[in-house]
């Protein structure tokens, strides 16, 4: 899963490949090892997992079906509308009744794995931490809330560690598939998948996520946002805070993030994981942002040097020692458990993943985004975490 925008199928490079098979839940064969598993039939498959989110609350999750009757359909033809998949996951009570949510569909399964051409027999779908129409936790005040944005050729699950660990700790996210550049299933079994055209743009992303943006305000104002108005989780409406929003993005949702915040004051704060900032981001913002960068760093990135010299209010840059473009993402945790029944060699895992310990990217995806949005959506200290480097975390750099 790169960055790289809009590549036909048979282009896919391999680590596109098996993130692809990752994001159905199974992986596929690599190789000559992949070749001599599958001819062996293997030990069966493996049970993939997510790890735990650390936060006090239950989670519960609920899809979303928007339709925004201002745009057209830049596929379907006259009389279609942009048709948007969301996610929105939340603290929630009353868990027990209620199914875990497995990390994507089926459909969706089976057409990433279509896509890459293998079989999926070697893993079996993780499950979340979160429960499929759970009731909402009220506590007496809203939830903040805070929108992610997928990487290019990519799905709205591809942060679940982040996602469920921000929702343990009393928040409301809403996660986005956008259209023609996702993997996505709408409820009445259409299944869309990425293509070369129409070439999304960073500024596309930023412009559903706007919308995403309204279908928050209308739960906040007890409006249900969803085309086919489906039965929400109970507590849901009326339990989002519009003046509490944050964003966060991986690849070229994080530059979509940087293009929502220069456009929309509705968000507070921006999270970026290793965004290319391309196109270059010119305008000057006056709140805060923050860098977890990889392999676009600003030292060798001009766009990312761009824009954060365009940052006027409070800014941040870390960088984890030994991470690769995927290291703040699900795909860190999930690829290392692949490792030994594809036969992979510590080398070729390393090119997939980098040198940081999977365990210990766990430990970042849940601890700096929840600090950021924690001291600007809350104005809660995290032990200080945001304000150095810190022995907790010996991995993470601060870049001045």
């Amino acid at each position: 899963m790169t960055t790289t925008p809009f590549m036909h199928q048979e282009g896919m490079t391999r680590r596109r490949m098996l993130g692809a098979a990752l994001a159905a839940g199974a992986t596929v064969p690599i190789g000559a090892a992949g070749r001599a598993w599958a001819a062996s039939a293997g030990p069966g498959p493996v049970q993939l997992t997510l790890p735990a989110p650390t936060g006090p609350y239950p989670v519960g999750t609920v899809p979303l079906h928007l339709v925004d009757t201002s745009r057209p359909d830049p596929v379907a033809g006259p009389g279609h509308h942009r048709e948007l998949m969301a996610g929105l996951w939340y603290p929630a009570r009353g868990v027990g009744r209620y199914p875990r949510a497995p990390w994507t569909s089926p459909a969706v399964a089976r057409a990433l794995l279509t896509a890459a051409q293998f079989p999926a027999d070697v893993a079996v779908a993780p499950l979340t931490a979160a429960h499929e129409g759970a009731p909402v936790l009220r506590t007496g005040r809203r939830l903040p809330v805070v929108v992610f944005s997928h990487g290019a050729h990519d799905h709205r699950a591809d942060t679940t560690i982040v996602v469920q660990e921000l929702a343990s700790h009393g928040y409301a996210v809403v996660t986005v598939d956008h259209t023609y550049d996702a993997f996505s299933v709408f409820p009445d079994g259409r299944l869309t998948v990425p293509l070369d055209q129409p070439a999304l743009t960073p500024r596309d992303f930023a412009t559903d996520v706007r919308f995403v943006l309204d279908g928050v305000e209308d739960l906040a104002a007890g409006r249900n946002p969803d085309a086919g108005h489906r039965p929400l989780p109970a507590g849901l409406l009326g339990a989002l805070d519009p003046q509490r929003i944050g964003m966060f993005g991986w690849s070229k949702g994080a530059t979509a993030t940087a293009f929502v915040m220069s456009e929309d004051r509705r968000v507070r704060a921006g999270l970026s994981f290793d965004g290319p900032m391309q196109p270059m981001v010119t305008t000057d913002l006056d709140r805060p942002f923050m860098l977890m960068t990889a392999e676009h760093p600003r030292a060798t990135d001009p766009s990312v040097a761009e824009f954060w010299s365009h940052l006027r209010g409070w800014r941040l840059n870390v960088q984890a020692q030994g991470a690769v473009h995927s290291s703040y993402c699900d795909i860190q945790f999930l690829i290392p458990q692949l490792a030994q029944v594809l036969g992979m060699s510590a080398a070729d895992l390393q090119g997939w993943i980098g040198t940081l310990d999977p365990a210990r990217a766990v430990r970042i995806q849940q601890a700096y985004p929840l600090a950021f949005f924690d001291l600007h959506l809350r104005h809660r200290g995290q032990g200080h975490l945001l304000d150095g480097p810190c022995p907790a975390f010996p991995e993470v750099t601060f870049i001045p």
